[in-house]
């Protein structure tokens, strides 16, 4: 094997999919993960779930689309536990992460190591910012504890720092750097332009966007945000439905030393999706979605 050639094949594409917002980010997300892992050779693929589930929270049924989509761990955040249903499955599972600056008796993991089909071992974690967010513990003492306990051949780290603030997010992306892979914002479902790897080689971006419908207030119906806002009146915020997209980030992993390589803004429209498949020649049919009555 040559040289680029050996350098290539400890190489990670890993995609890192911002919020998913209730059944059009779910669909989306479905239909776009498995021609993504051919057009784009991704080995791992981690999307943020916490709104998935009409909109809030997760269901065993939405958990289960995104893992048979082909997605291999989700992350969540301040709406990990507004569906009661996931109470039922998140202490059984390695495929969902809570926030790791919880209480240590909360339910669910605060971090996981999973596999790739090369064998490769990514460390996953998801830590929640304290700006303008429900109190948590420290998230710099949270992530020095994980660090402590993933083992020393794990060198995939992914972390998910969901928070309000960029601040929060730049330092703990600055605090860090060359410890992890990667630090990649969710929570304010708007993607930032500042993709970068930071000097010690962690891919970092404050915020990789949201998964679902754009013709929106944040994935939620413009008319009912509007009236709620100007008028007091509660109304409930609908997931919308116009002008889906995808929104994330590509980063490219040198698995040896689990530092950065590359790091990618993406956003791909529904029309965009179909037309990456009709250029790779592969189905894909619209999935199924159980959850839909119960959750939209």
């Amino acid at each position: 094997m040559s040289e680029k050639a050996l350098k290539q094949s400890c190489r990670l594409r890993l995609l890192m999919i911002g919020d998913v917002v209730g059944r059009p980010g779910r669909q989306i997300t479905a239909r776009a993960v498995p021609l993504l892992r051919i057009a784009e050779n991704v080995g791992f693929v981690v999307a943020n779930a916490e709104n998935s589930a009409g909109g809030s929270g997760l269901t065993y049924a939405c958990y289960r689309q995104f893992l048979n989509a082909g997605v291999d761990c989700l992350t969540m955040g301040d709406h990990v536990f507004r569906q009661g249903e996931i109470f039922r499955f998140i202490d059984q599972t390695d495929r969902v992460v809570r926030p790791a600056n919880y209480p240590r008796i909360a339910p669910g993991k605060p971090f996981t190591v999973l596999r790739t089909a090369d064998q490769i071992s990514v460390a996953v974690l998801c830590l929640l910012g304290r700006t303008f967010m429900p109190p948590v513990d420290c998230p710099f003492e949270a992530a020095e504890r994980i660090l402590e306990a993933l083992p020393p051949d794990v060198r995939c780290i992914v972390v998910d720092i969901h928070a309000e603030a960029t601040s929060d997010k730049q330092l703990i992306a600055r605090y860090l750097d060359g410890r992890v892979s990667a630090v990649l914002g969710t929570h304010t479902h708007v993607p930032t332009a500042d993709e970068q790897i930071l000097p010690k080689g962690t891919a970092f971006q404050c915020d990789v966007g949201m998964t679902g419908p754009h013709d929106s207030i944040l994935g939620r119906r413009i008319d009912r945000v509007m009236e709620t806002v100007r008028t007091f009146r509660p109304r409930s915020f609908d997931v919308a439905t116009g002008d889906v997209r995808l929104n994330g980030a590509l980063v490219e992993i040198d698995a040896s030393t689990g530092k950065a390589v590359t790091i990618r803004r993406l956003c791909l429209t529904s029309q965009e999706v179909e037309e990456l498949a009709v250029r790779l020649g592969v189905e894909t049919p619209a999935s199924s979605d159980p959850a839909d009555s119960a959750e939209d």
